[in-house]
């Protein structure tokens, strides 16, 4: 019998039961809440019994608001001094990580102890710190003579609370990265010793080649969760002194839960999210066409 002419087999439907229980989890984890946002957003909640429509009132005052815009200058700020800090430290780290042995093993683990730190415990712990009278950081700068203090200047409680974030977070980076790098095949770094290749030209057009696809994906998850940020700026400066440390996470809570605005505050959440969603949107396709252009750009020089 030809293979045109054999019947076709049925198709088990019977898997979809599998993903069942995850559909249903995803309804009233995700979908269920997200339509109560949406639902608050364009109403006046006067009481629990009495609800007045106003439509998009409350997406129009939150956008004019100029606390939103203040944490959202900071949000900006402090996601991009993110990428521009943890990614070359990250890549660094991975490079100097031992490739195999116990060294590796117990330098994996190492790296990655501040990744298992709960995030309100990563504030206390910094909170302690950066402490002027018991806190290591904060007695070896006042020693220095620097009048370091993150609860009364603004710019100290910044980079406090990007050094925090550095500090915790870069082993993520750097774990990607040595993933990427222990991908890549054993040839290629022959080619390079035959060529003569230095150790920057064997970054540039071995390992940072071969390691765009786990760098997209740090980039993505560190831009995501740093514009999500809530916890330890909140433990650790309480969105002060003023407003500096005051991200959108933390003006959303004080909308929903310090004003129980909760029309302004779902209003804010739905923004919120497109936010996120337009960068990340944004850098992805950014990155793409990066990753493109240099594939393109190696093949003509190839064909060349």
């Amino acid at each position: 019998m030809s293979a045109l002419n054999a019947p076709i087999k049925p198709v088990n439907q019977k898997a979809w039961f599998l993903i069942l229980p995850m559909l249903v989890c995803v309804l009233f984890s995700a979908v269920v809440p997200l339509m109560t946002v949406v639902n608050y957003s364009v109403q006046d909640i006067i009481s629990p019994e009495r609800r007045v429509f106003v439509g998009t009132e409350w997406f129009a005052a939150v956008m004019r608001d100029e606390d939103l815009h203040a944490a959202l200058w900071n949000q900006l700020q402090f996601s991009c001094a993110v990428l521009l800090v943890e990614l070359p430290l990250g890549i660094a780290l991975a490079l100097s990580m031992p490739a195999d042995g116990w060294k590796a093993s117990a330098t994996l683990v190492i790296v990655a102890l501040s990744l298992l730190i709960p995030w309100n415990v990563v504030g206390t712990i910094w909170q302690i710190f950066g402490r002027a009278d018991i806190g290591l950081m904060g007695a070896a700068l006042q020693g220095l003579g620097i009048e370091y203090s993150y609860t009364g200047n603004a710019t100290h409680a910044w980079l406090t609370v990007l050094l925090m974030d550095v500090w915790h977070w870069t082993p993520l980076v750097a774990l990607l990265a040595y993933a990427g790098l222990r991908s890549i095949p054993d040839a290629y770094y022959q080619a390079a010793r035959i060529d003569g290749a230095s150790k920057f030209a064997v970054f540039r057009y071995i390992q940072l080649p071969k390691m765009r696809g786990v760098l997209m994906i740090a980039v993505l998850l560190r831009f995501m969760d740093s514009f999500m940020i809530y916890t330890e700026p909140f433990v650790l400066t309480g969105g002060g002194p003023g407003n500096a440390t005051t991200f959108l996470s933390q003006y959303l809570t004080q909308k929903a839960v310090g004003q129980f605005d909760l029309g302004p505050a779902a209003a804010f959440s739905l923004i919120y999210f497109l936010i996120i969603l337009l960068f990340c949107f944004v850098l992805y396709n950014w990155m793409q066409r990066l990753g493109q252009t240099a594939q393109t750009t190696k093949e003509g020089a190839g064909h060349a």
